[in-house]
């Protein structure tokens, strides 16, 4: 701790230090009709000879603030394409001059062309992040939130929906700013794709945010309402295979309070292909195992959630909210194994079928207390949120030998129960100390528990006895305090963040029966750094460096497993450690109105890191468990660009090719391994008369290797079409994803005595047809959502 209150110092030195003398100019933006705030108006100072001094743009509050040399007769000009520009004169006899709220008149005369050519981007590319709008992308306005994070640059997601940045998938996904029960046990797949205004993309945080996730952060922006009165949105999708889903949202906004509201169902049907042939030696003799996995699941998903700002005065809100969102799943799946040796005919053949049921019930109470000030961007805010859910899953498994003689062998059922407590507590405050420069402080407190259950029983005429002596009771305690502080100043050109966060982890993970018992109790220091340097209003340089933290996921310390597939099973690994990484990044970033250019330069040193370890154990059945090696360098090279050659026409480009060196031994698997990996995405968006658009997108993943095993290249296409119309209350929608089938993921892994080799269509092609019409709001503006308070 010496070191963090030591760096605190630092920080109040610097303030101390500054001297110089600058007027600070400040207000907010907002439309002058609806009194709304308007995001990224630019706000330009400007000399007696209209010379360009200094310029920002308004933030999501339509705030700004700017600080600059006084001067003898400088203006200060607001513009926004659809709006009338408006100029104010500025006294230089005042150092702090608050503007108020500046209000600009909507152009009628360029208000048609504002429909074309205003419309921002269904990409935005800032230097610290990219944003995605969702509601600007035909493919994105369906399905679930994994839909859209699939055509989010740099991020990508596998067929069991991990999701991966960068190609790593040790990244932290936030929903407006901070965990929820959406991120845990991939649930991203019940949130609906329509309650998803932006998806942000942070390749390095600050110290503001959590240190997890060596990767980065995907920060998903929930839409909220801006405007008074009663407003809502209704959303219907059918699909093939089934996917039928209703989503009502209602609003009302008075000067006082903003309810909102969001229900939701979702009735689903999904179709996987699993194929795999093996080949093992034992003592000489080849064996030959050749597997066909079909799957058949269904998911019904209902959701509630609503809640209210609450405004007590002009700095002052408090925001209260609920949700709960419940699912019931029904699967089957058929497993039939052809076991031959090399050379011969068909030995026997097995078929498994299984049957399982699972439900889950996820509860949310969040609470927001945001207190303002009359100087812009001063902030202090708390936020409190308990989680608690729990979850039901029974599997009823039956086996018999058709080849060469027909046998029924006992039944095997499986029963899982589980539960949680989540709490957080979080507190932030932000102090400008000028225009340029600005402190920032928080703390944050996190206790999650967990208690599982897992049972397996076998079948002996007409009892059920206990198979294997598989009956666990896990019990799981984490606890994560941290603090923050961060000082941003501008010194010349040049932008600076510096940043320091201290976190202390405490770990406990016990088996009820005395099997194992496991603690882990650390505490690290994680500082951040972030410069940018502007060559001109549409070209910058930005440079950062974070230390970052991987923790193992509950999913991979547990170390029981499912019993489905007899043949391989996954178990995790209770003495796993937390592996950590240095990662340093250079971007530069250039527009020239119809092209945007933003190549990355990125490096990351990870130590202990995490890696999944496959073997064969004593009865021949496939173990694949996480592990830690010693280390891995990762280096790469990123560009996105984005090209309007027209108004109705937009492509985006991107492309990530980076290289990776693993060093570890672990047993007898030696882990050494250098390797090289591209992807690439193309996006192109058609605009047509009569409101129509059309988009394709076509992704590519080049083959990966890693010690032991080799994933083929991965293709996949996707198209939409979408019109509006009935004067811009509707939208009609149609999109397929996973065109003609081409997504599957093809691996082979080898070890000393065995070659097992996978081809996984986990999900058919879907088609899906969605009509959303909206009361009382604009096309692409949102409903919903609590205060955010500090933490976007």
């Amino acid at each position: 701790m010496k070191k963090f209150f030591f760096f605190i110092i630092i920080l109040f030195s610097s303030v101390i230090g500054k001297s110089q003398q600058s007027v600070n100019v400040y207000g907010t933006v907002n439309d002058q009709t609806s009194n709304a705030p308007l995001m990224y108006a630019t706000v330009r100072v400007k000399d007696a000879s209209a010379k360009l001094i200094i310029a920002t743009i308004t933030d999501e509050k339509g705030e700004f603030k700017l600080a600059f040399t006084p001067m003898d007769n400088a203006t200060i000009e607001f513009s926004l394409i659809g709006y009338e520009t408006l100029v104010k004169t500025i006294s230089k006899s005042n150092l702090s001059i608050n503007l108020g709220s500046i209000t600009l008149k909507p152009d009628a005369a360029l208000l048609k062309e504002v429909s074309i050519i205003g419309e921002q981007p269904s990409v935005s590319l800032k230097l610290d992040k990219k944003i995605f709008l969702v509601g600007k992308d035909v493919l994105s306005q369906t399905g679930s939130s994994l839909d859209v994070l699939n055509g989010v640059p740099s991020v990508s997601v596998s067929p069991t929906g991990s999701v991966s940045l960068r190609g790593n998938s040790n990244v932290l996904i936030l929903i407006d700013g901070r965990r929820s029960g959406f991120t845990q046990g991939n649930a991203l797949d019940q949130l609906p794709a329509d309650q998803i205004e932006r998806v942000e993309v942070i390749t390095n945080p600050s110290s503001r945010y959590d240190a997890a996730g060596s990767a980065g952060i995907i920060n998903i922006v929930l839409k909220k309402n801006k405007k008074s009165g009663l407003n809502g949105q209704l959303s219907l999708v059918a699909g093939i295979p089934n996917e039928t889903k209703i989503t009502p949202s209602l609003n009302y906004k008075s000067s006082k309070i903003n309810l909102f509201s969001t229900f939701g169902l979702r009735y689903s049907d999904y179709d996987g292909l699993y194929i795999s042939n093996q080949s093992t030696n034992d003592l000489g003799t080849i064996n030959l195992l050749h597997k066909r996995q079909d799957e058949d699941r269904h998911d019904d998903a209902k959701m509630a959630y609503f809640g209210g700002d609450f405004i007590l005065n002009n700095h002052n809100t408090i925001t209260a909210a609920f949700l709960n969102k419940t699912t019931n799943d029904h699967d089957k799946t058929s497993l039939q194994y052809d076991y031959t040796k090399k050379g011969q005919i068909l030995d026997s053949t097995l078929i498994r079928t299984g049957e399982s049921w699972e439900k889950r019930n996820y509860n949310q109470l969040e609470f927001n207390y945001t207190k303002t000030f009359n100087v812009p961007h001063k902030k202090y805010t708390i936020d409190i949120q308990y989680d608690f859910w729990n979850s039901d899953k029974d599997w009823n498994l039956f086996t018999q030998k058709t080849v060469p003689i027909v046998t029924n062998f006992s039944g095997i059922r499986t029963s899982s129960l589980g539960a949680s407590k989540d709490f957080m507590l979080q507190t932030d405050y932000v102090h400008p100390l000028d225009s340029v420069s600005n402190l920032e402080f928080g703390i944050k407190a996190e206790k999650r528990s967990v208690t599982s259950a897992f049972i397996a029983e076998q079948q002996n005429n007409n009892e059920w006895q206990i198979l294997d002596g598989i009956n666990n009771q896990l019990v799981y305690n984490e606890l994560i305090g941290s603090a923050y502080a961060q000082f941003s100043n501008k010194w010349n050109k040049i932008t600076y963040q510096l940043g320091l966060r201290t976190e202390l982890t405490k770990i406990e993970l016990e088996d009820k029966a005395g099997a194992f018992n496991s603690s882990k109790n650390y505490m690290r220091f994680f500082p951040t750094l972030n410069l940018t340097y502007p060559f001109s209003e549409s070209a910058s340089l930005q440079a950062s460096y974070s230390k970052r933290i991987n923790r193992p996921s509950l999913f991979s310390l547990y170390p029981f497993n499912e019993l489905t597939d007899f043949n391989a099973q996954y178990v995790g690994n209770p003495n796993l450690a937390p592996s950590y990484a240095d990662v340093f990044e250079l971007g530069f970033l250039k527009n020239w109105g119809k092209l945007t250019f933003n190549p990355s330069l990125y490096y990351q040193n990870n130590k202990n890191i995490l890696q999944d370890y496959t073997y064969r154990n004593p009865n021949g059945i496939f173990i694949t468990t996480p592990i830690n090696i010693d280390g891995e360098t990762r280096g790469g090279f990123e560009l996105s660009t984005l090209y309007n050659p027209y108004q109705f026409l937009q492509f985006s480009i991107e492309m990530n090719a980076y290289y990776f060196n693993q060093k570890g031994f672990y047993v007898n698997q030696d882990f050494n391994y250098k390797g090289r990996i591209l992807t690439s995405r193309i996006s192109a968006q058609l605009k047509l008369p009569k409101k129509l658009s059309l988009q394709g997108r076509y992704n590519f993943t080049s083959a990966q290797s890693n010690a032991q095993s080799r994933t083929a290249s991965i293709h996949n296409l996707d198209f939409g079409a979408g019109k509006i119309f009935l004067k811009d209350k509707a939208t009609l929608l149609f999109d397929v994803t996973n065109l003609f089938n081409l997504k599957k993921f093809e691996t082979t892994t080898t070890g000393s005595n065995y070659s097992l080799s996978q081809v996984n269509s986990p999900n058919a092609a879907r088609y899906r047809l969605t009509f959303v019409y909206k009361l009382n709001l604009k096309e692409n503006q949102g409903v919903r959502q609590a205060k955010t308070g500090n933490r976007n």
